[in-house]
């Protein structure tokens, strides 16, 4: 339901209807279109993991970009993790992503229905070039999973995903383009979670 909202949501951009040019526009216009669309559900920004009840400290993050619940029982419908970065750092951006989707991972096996990840870039360096290492996950399709290592710095941290997702970047116009990758969590990380996240 909010994955077909989003996808919405990126006709309106390439259609010229909406303007997105930075994250934060990113999120605030996706923000008041899931508004519009989904009257019945309270859609927030930056929601800390406490607000619902989960210890900060199991997270790779602790706040959520938009999250969309329920009114009157205030069950967790979606989060939604976005990304339109500009300032290149490109293979630092594409752990970022990975971190994202972890996250995201998390908050499903915590009690989410769904959750999405959105990135929007205009620079070509995130959708092509070369494809060994961290690129090949977002630019050739390798598969988005399991450990993956920060690749630059003291490279000392790292992302568990569990589940496996392959990145696809679609057109909006000229060089935008948009990669959304639907996050679910797999039975094992669901147990586990269950048992740890209360």
């Amino acid at each position: 339901m909010v994955g077909k909202s989003i996808l919405g949501f990126i006709e309106l951009i390439r259609s010229g209807a909406v303007e997105v040019y930075n994250e934060f526009s990113l999120q605030h216009e996706l923000g008041i279109f899931l508004r519009e669309q989904h009257p019945a559900y309270k859609v927030q920004f930056e929601r800390n993991v406490s607000h619902f009840g989960l210890s900060k400290v199991e997270f790779e993050k602790r706040e959520t970009d938009i999250a969309v619940t329920s009114r009157d029982k205030g069950e967790r419908i979606c989060a939604l993790e976005l990304k339109y970065p500009r300032n290149s750092q490109v293979p630092e951006t594409i752990f970022s992503f990975c971190k994202d989707i972890a996250f995201l991972e998390q908050l499903v096996a915590s009690g989410f229905q769904s959750a999405y990840f959105l990135a929007v870039a205009d620079d070509p360096l995130f959708y092509s070039g070369r494809e060994d290492g961290i690129y090949g996950l977002f630019r050739a399709g390798h598969a988005i999973t399991g450990n993956i290592k920060k690749p630059t710095g003291a490279k000392d941290h790292e992302v568990r995903i569990s589940g496996t997702y392959n990145a696809s970047w679609l057109a909006i116009s000229g060089p935008t383009k948009f990669c959304l990758i639907e996050v679910v969590a797999n039975y094992s990380l669901k147990r586990t979670a269950a048992g740890r996240l209360r």
